[in-house]
């Protein structure tokens, strides 16, 4: 039953996240925001909901290494495999304020994660851990990143016309939509968390392991889905935009709530995976600058990168 109850939790997680997308999408278009800030905002946070809820309740129930799993796994996931099928499938174009100051913020977000838990390091402390005031700490970043982005979606309102699309579908009905999506991923965010811990825990995995793999992967599939679609459909600006503002939302949103609700003691071997998080966020600034392009190459070479990750985290736990 656990098996069938994980499957029916991921199938309402992705679902629920396809129609908060849709829904909110169609909202953010009917204002006449631009394509990049809809990827950044809208979407990002629409697809970073499943690890929040599932982080969120982890951190409810004590489970630290679950709850900063998911984010790191999720990270690392959305930086290789997911940037790397959507590029391999479509190249994508890179937009010049991604690369001088959206993929910069998500760098400052993961080197000041690293920062805040380094307490045995940097305090003399016998554990590392997320504390409330950390976890403030975050929001704040999160609030300045918004800031930035609302400015941005304002100076650019007046010269985005509207979708035609999205004036097809009424407000009533994008609202409803989103609310059964919202609905949708914190059912299926309970339902992953205790029945993927229940399977995993009688596999013999430990929580760090159970949420940098199964959790962070289950969590991470609307992310999948969106940016491959996004990509097919040519729509460069959305399927980056998504990855990029995931990311910043795992960190910021995701964790700074989580530990506001409650501080998290943290495993001292997600720090190499923080650092690795880091140097894959340099890896993908590197490559957009490359002609303002991320090319099937790199992604052969991302997609690569997450099977060898994969691989190291199994051997290490």
């Amino acid at each position: 039953m656990a098996y069938l109850f994980l499957i029916i939790g991921f199938v309402l997680l992705i679902k629920g996240a396809d129609l908060f997308v849709d829904g909110s999408s169609n909202i953010a278009r009917l204002l006449r925001i631009p394509p990049i800030l809809i990827g950044l905002t809208i979407v990002a946070f629409g697809t970073s909901s499943p690890e929040a809820m599932v982080s969120i309740v982890a951190a409810l129930q004590g489970t630290a290494d679950v709850s900063m799993g998911n984010v790191i796994g999720s990270n690392i996931f959305n930086l290789t495999l997911v940037v790397g099928i959507a590029t391999i499938l479509f190249p994508i174009k890179v937009e010049n304020e991604t690369i001088r100051k959206e993929i910069p913020f998500t760098l400052l977000a993961s080197v000041a994660l690293l920062i805040l838990i380094s307490d045995t390091v940097l305090q003399g402390f016998e554990i590392n851990y997320i504390s409330r005031s950390d976890g403030l700490i975050f929001l704040l970043f999160l609030s300045v990143f918004m800031y930035y982005v609302i400015e941005v979606a304002l100076k650019s309102r007046e010269n985005t016309a509207q979708d035609k699309s999205a004036k097809q579908t009424k407000w009533g009905k994008n609202i409803l939509i989103t609310v059964l999506g919202l609905a949708g991923i914190v059912i299926g965010g309970q339902m992953v968390v205790n029945n993927g811990k229940e399977i995993a825990y009688s596999l013999g995995m430990s929580e760090a392991l159970v949420g940098l793999t199964i959790i962070a992967v289950g969590t991470s599939l609307p992310e999948l889905v969106t940016s491959i679609t996004a990509a097919l459909k040519k729509e460069s600006e959305i399927a980056l935009g998504n990855i990029v503002g995931s990311n910043i939302f795992n960190i910021l949103f995701v964790l700074g709530t989580s530990s506001v609700i409650t501080p998290l003691a943290v495993n001292g071997k997600v720090i190499i995976d923080i650092i690795m998080m880091i140097g894959l966020t340099v890896l993908l600034l590197i490559f957009s600058k490359t002609n303002y392009r991320i090319g099937k190459t790199e992604g052969v070479f991302l997609v690569a990168g997450y099977v060898l990750y994969v691989a190291y985290i199994i051997i290490r736990n």
